[in-house]
């Protein structure tokens, strides 16, 4: 879908930076397959919605009917309805959220800012370099342009201009 084009790319930036954070410091860093505590039923924008359709789309149908089938039954407080036996089904394609938690994240909070990861991670570290930490504020930002571009090009049937969808949501989008 050319409308995703943008997403993309960003995704690619993103996944280009959270690799190299990844390497530099993997003996810091605990997450890995099968490791899905933080895998909540979040919230996403539009295009990362759809992008989210558009690759359940181009799974098998059982699996397909599989997911959609967990997307209904899902509910707000619950795990991920994209979880199967500890892991995402849809991992390549998983939103930006899902691309950098468990990493440092900076984090603009009222006057100041303070920086979180998952705390299995970057135990006993006392300082972390700069190159280990994702700036949220300015990656929502140009998410969030993405998605305006994105908004102006494409309207998905269901979404009656919702800002947000639920992973549950973009589950069930046809597409």
């Amino acid at each position: 879908m050319k409308s995703l084009g943008n997403y993309r790319a960003l995704l690619a930036k993103v996944d280009e930076m959270t690799a190299g954070i990844s390497t530099a410091h993997a003996a810091h860093i605990t997450c890995h397959r099968g490791c899905d505590s933080c895998c909540r039923h979040l919230s996403l924008s539009l295009v990362e919605g759809v992008a989210l359709a558009e690759a359940l789309s181009s799974l098998p149908e059982d699996k397909a009917c599989f997911l959609r089938a967990k997307a209904k039954a899902a509910t707000a407080d619950g795990p991920c309805p994209l979880l199967d036996n500890g892991e995402c089904a849809l991992y390549v394609h998983r939103p930006i959220i899902c691309r950098t938690h468990g990493l440092p994240i900076l984090i603009d909070e009222g006057d100041g800012q303070r920086i979180d990861f998952c705390p299995l991670n970057f135990r006993n570290v006392q300082t972390l370099p700069g190159d280990a930490v994702v700036a949220l504020e300015r990656l929502n930002t140009i998410l969030a342009a993405v998605n305006k571009f994105f908004v102006t090009e494409y309207h998905a049937a269901g979404t009656s201009g919702k800002d947000r969808l639920s992973i549950a949501e973009a589950l069930l989008l046809e597409v």
